[in-house]
Order: structure tokens, then sequence, then C-alpha cells
């Protein structure tokens, strides 16, 4: 045998050996980990001894000092760690160790005076100053974590604060006051660390059912930015909670606070008025565009908050049930104004798609509606978003108008020509709930199963709640007469014919005394009653929804509708309060939660909208 190949073979050889002991190391590791998921404590402590001496892995000696400790040999631990800590003289993590041992052995005075001694080996390096807390830390010995990180502060000369990390201690030990404190001061020691601070007071706040870190938090910045005006990132920080917790009226005042002071020219403003629609807090974000309008025609953001201010009127009028035709009237002309002073181009392209709906849908003025809408559309140099948003405005009124096959052509076109997108996605679903309309339930009810994986969240939710709703209002023996009635019900209500709704709908009982739509039947009449502002009948109805199908779809739908009537149409507050609380308590996973709490709030006298 060569030399060559003895020198081959003998590698070879340490090899296999290696990749034996990986393997039992690897076995005795899950072993031990079975023990220890167990309780079987001894058993444990034996295997992660031997794995320790094999691979000195921090992993393997904090589970064997945890298991010594859970069968109270403070002996055997003591000495294990005297000797890791004379192969490791400059570690103080040993000292904390081991007074940990003495302190689970109630050797108080020795466990402290160890503690002491580590704490007293701190140093100028940042990272051995949270190594050395989080040796603390690890063993429930915060007090002693915190006093390092105000030492390591001291000796790094303004370097680094650890005011995070302080924090995080305050946040275990549930100390929010001190924990906000902290992580605002790190603003104060460096303002690039606003992400951070945000991050973290969002994981706070996420756990935060009774609101408490919430007030909290807005107390304190509302201090700051009071004391220390000039500083806007407090500013920052309450316009971002404020819209974290949807409180707009706050957020508005400061979004303002901080265009004059920064001289945004209201891009911030117009960015949160949108949010503020999106969210149907219309007051708010009318009181934002007039803010920009305000500043003049100069400003880069005018014309659009112009068009934007005027949808939210016309959202504001039509979502109040109350609405009268001088109501409409009044912004009918608001919109031809409008555009008679900016002239019928690509900017005022939202206008006119608005004004026509407004025609069509409340002025039945149809046929001035489609002709407006056919003269947008031929509109040169306009983005073809907005020309397909005016073909679907289009397709609506057509249906409207009962034009069927024509409505379908638009949606069918829109969806083509943007099939991956949003509009695209919206124009399918339009196409899907025409199709439900006229009685076509399996060919509707494929569509919106495509839908259902849709990208805009809430296309695919609709897609998802009228899928269900075909698939389980079937009968048994497959018959659909419940379900075409209904939707013929949907369709009626859809072009404003809510007395032939209201007797279509209370035709399905003719047919028989109860079906799965019982809930859904309940909910449209009631929708009816309080679009024809007969708010007694509509309460009537809802009561019976929430009484009859509590654990049902609609259950908390219900609920938060009654609420708003009591509250604005009925002006019974106490009443108001206790339908809004009812939604916390017993739909406490409602959509509907976030915004019942606040109002409860809000009605209780909260003080929701403090200023600076």
């Amino acid at each position: 045998m060569t030399k060559y190949f003895r020198k081959h073979i003998a590698i070879l050889i340490a090899l296999l050996i290696a990749l034996s002991t990986i393997a039992q190391q690897s076995k005795d590791d899950k072993l031990a980990g079975m023990f220890l998921k167990n309780k079987e404590y001894e058993k444990a402590a034996s295997l992660y001894e031997k794995l320790y001496k094999e691979k000195q892995s921090s992993h393997y000696y904090t589970y064997y000092i945890f298991c010594l400790v859970q069968i109270r040999d403070f002996k055997t631990a003591e000495k294990f760690i005297i000797k890791e800590k004379k192969r490791n003289p400059a570690s103080p993590k040993y000292n904390v160790d081991l007074g940990y041992i003495y302190m689970e052995n109630n050797e108080t005075e020795k466990a402290n005076k160890l503690f002491e001694q580590a704490f007293k080996q701190v140093h100028p390096d940042k990272q051995h100053i949270i190594a050395l807390a989080n040796s603390f830390r690890s063993r429930r010995q915060n007090d002693w974590a915190i006093k390092t990180y105000i030492k390591g502060r001291q000796i790094l000369k303004g370097s680094y604060s650890f005011h995070l990390e302080i924090g995080d201690i305050y946040g275990m030990d549930q100390d929010h006051e001190k924990m906000i404190v902290e992580y605002l001061n790190m603003l104060e020691f460096d303002i690039n660390y606003l992400s951070a601070v945000q991050n973290r007071m969002q994981n706070a706040l996420n756990n935060d059912r009774d609101g408490h870190k919430h007030e909290l938090l807005k107390k304190e910045l509302l201090k700051r930015v009071q004391r220390s005006p000039e500083k806007d990132y407090y500013a920052e920080m309450l316009l971002w909670l404020s819209i974290q917790k949807k409180d707009f009226e706050l957020a508005l005042i400061q979004a303002k606070s901080l265009d004059r002071r920064l001289g945004e020219d209201g891009e911030r403003v117009f960015e949160l008025a949108k949010l503020c629609t999106s969210n149907k807090n219309y007051k708010v974000a009318g009181d934002a565009y007039s803010y920009i309008i305000n500043r003049g025609e100069d400003n880069p953001y005018y014309l659009s908050s112009r068009i934007h201010f005027l949808n939210v009127n016309y959202l504001i009028i039509t979502n109040s049930y109350n609405y009268t035709k001088e109501d409409i009237t009044n912004l009918k002309g608001d919109y031809i104004s409008t555009i008679n002073e900016f002239g019928k181009n690509a900017p005022t392209i939202p206008l006119m798609r608005y004004l026509a709906h407004l025609q069509a849908f409340y002025l039945d003025e149809c046929d001035s509606a489609i002709t407006l809408l056919n003269e947008t559309i031929k509109i040169p140099n306009a983005p073809a978003s907005l020309k397909a948003e005016c073909k679907l405005e289009l397709a609506d009124i057509l249906l409207f108008t009962g034009d069927i096959w024509d409505a379908t052509l638009l949606y069918s076109q829109v969806e083509k020509a943007f099939k991956n997108e949003p509009i695209g996605h919206e124009a399918k679903f339009r196409n899907a709930k025409l199709s439900f309309y006229i009685g076509e339930f399996e060919w509707s009810k494929a569509q919106l199963d495509v839908l259902k994986a849709a990208t805009s969240k809430l296309i695919a939710n609709d897609a998802m709640d009228l899928s269900l709703l075909i698939s389980d209002n079937i009968d048994i023996d497959s018959s659909t007469v419940a379900l075409e009635i209904y939707s013929r019900a949907e369709l009626l209500m859809f072009r404003n014919k809510d007395d032939l709704a209201l007797l279509t709908l209370d035709s399905i009982r003719d047919i028989v005394m109860w079906h799965p739509l019982s809930d859904e039947v309940l909910f449209k009449k009631a929708e009816i009653m309080m679009k024809k502002a007969l708010y007694e009948e509509a309460d009537t109805l809802l009561q019976q929804l929430v009484e009859l199908y509590t654990y049902d779809i609609l259950g908390d739908d219900a609920l938060f509708k009654r609420a708003q009537l009591y509250e604005l149409q009925f002006k019974d507050i106490p009443k108001a309060m206790e339908l809004y609380e009812n939604i916390l308590t017993d739909y406490p996973g409602s959509l509907y939660a976030t915004e019942a709490r606040r109002n409860f709030r809000r009605l209780r006298g909260d003080d929701l909208e403090l200023s600076q």
C-alpha cells in the first residue's frame, strides 16, 4: 500500500468518524429536546451535559443549566458555571448566570454581589453592553439590565443612548408609560430612528384592546408637541398615531401644522384627505380639501382638490339617506359650474363622470348622462384608465335603463383591455353581478370564483360574498326560484325602484315561510326604509335580524346600522352607546369593532379631538 493511498484512507476514516459523531449528536439533540418537552429534566440534563462537552454551544449550555435548576441541583450548576467562568474570565455573563443560580437557591446576598461584579465589568463597547444587559434580561434581572444600559449610555459619551432597548424592557414589565417615554426620547437622540420607534410602538399597539397604550402615547405626544413645537418629529408621530387609530380629526390638525411649517404645498394634507374619503370620513376629507383650496389657485393641488371636494359633497349627500331633491339639484349646479370654469378635458373627466351618475341615478336624466359620458370617452389625450371608468359608469346607466346587452358589452370591453388590473377585475365583477341580476347564477358564480383570487382585496371579498350568497341559497332540490326573486329585487334597488323592490322581496315569503335568504331580505328591506327616511321601520327590521339571525354573517352589520340610527337619527345617545358596546362584546372580530369602539368613546365624552 503506497504512502499516498494510506493518507487518503486515513482522511476517509476521519471523515466517517466525524459524520458518525454529527449523526449521534443530532440524535442526542432530538432526544434531549423530547425529554425537555416531557419535563423529564434529569434525562435531558444528562444529554445536554454530554452534548456540551462534545460541542461548546450556547444552546446546550443554556438548556443544561435550565434542567439543573428544574431538578434543584444547584451544586452541580454552580460547579459547571464556575468552571466555564475560569475558561472565559473576560466574559461577565458567567457572573450573571452564577448569580441567577444563587437567587434561585434563595441566596440573595451572594447573587447581588455577583450581579454587582458583572455590572462593574461594563466597558465602552456597544456590543459588550448589549450582551451583558441581555444576560441580565434572560435571568429576569430587568433592573440590572436597565442599570447596565444607563451606565453604557454614560461611558459611550453620546455615541449611543440605548433608549429603544430600555423601552423594550419597560414594555416587558408592562410599564407602558416609561416605555413610551424611552421610545420617544430616542427621537431626541437621533431622528433617523423614527421608523424604528414607529415599528416598536406599532407592535405595542397591536395588543391594546382597551386603548390604554394608545391614550398614554397620545397624551405624551400632545405634551411634547405643545412643549417643543419646533420639533417636527413629534407632530409626525402624532399624525402617524392618529392615522393608525383612524382619529382623522387629530390627524388633520397635525398634517396642516406640518404643511405650514415645512412648506409642503398641501401634499401631505391632500393624501390624508384621500385616506379619509376611503375610510368614509367625509367631513374631515372635505375640511382637508377646503384647506388646500383656500391656499389659492397657484397651489399644485388646487384643481384636484376642487374635484375631490365636490365628490366628497356628493358622497356626504348620497350616503345620508335623508337628502332632498334640492340637495341633489344644488350639487348638480356645482358640478356644471366647475366644469364650465375648467372646461371639458382630461383633468375634469372625474367631474363629468360623477355628474353623469347624479343625472342618471338621482335626477332621472339618463339621456343627458349617456350623452355626457359618450362625450367624455372621446376626449383626446385622456388616460385610458379614466376612459375605462367612464365606460363602467355608462354600462351601469345602461343597466339602470334596462339595456342589458349593451351594458354587458361595455363591461366586457373594459375587462379585456385591463385584464390583470384592478379596474379590469371591477369590470368582471360588475358583469358577474349583472348575470346575477338576470338569474344566470351558474355563469355568475363561475366568474365570481375566479375573482376570489383578485389582487384587490375589496373585489375579492365582494366576489366571495356574492358567490356564497348564490351557493348558500340554492334550494336542496336545486330550485332557484327564491334566489331569482331576490336578484330581481336587487336589480330594482339598483334602478332606484324601491317600492317595487319591497314588493318583490315580500313575495319570497309567499313562496316559503322560511328560507336561507331571510336575513338578507330583512337587511335589504331595512336599507330601503333608511333610503326612504322611514327610520323606525328600518330599526324594527334590523332588530328582527339581530334577534333571529345573531350568528349569521349580517348580524354585526345590522347591529352597527342600528347604532348609527340611534345616534344620528333618533338622537338617543345612551341607546347608541349600548349598541356600539354590544358590537365589541358580541362581535369582537367584526370589521366594525374599531369604529364602534371609537364612536362609543366619543359619545361617552372622551376627548378625541385634542389640538395643539
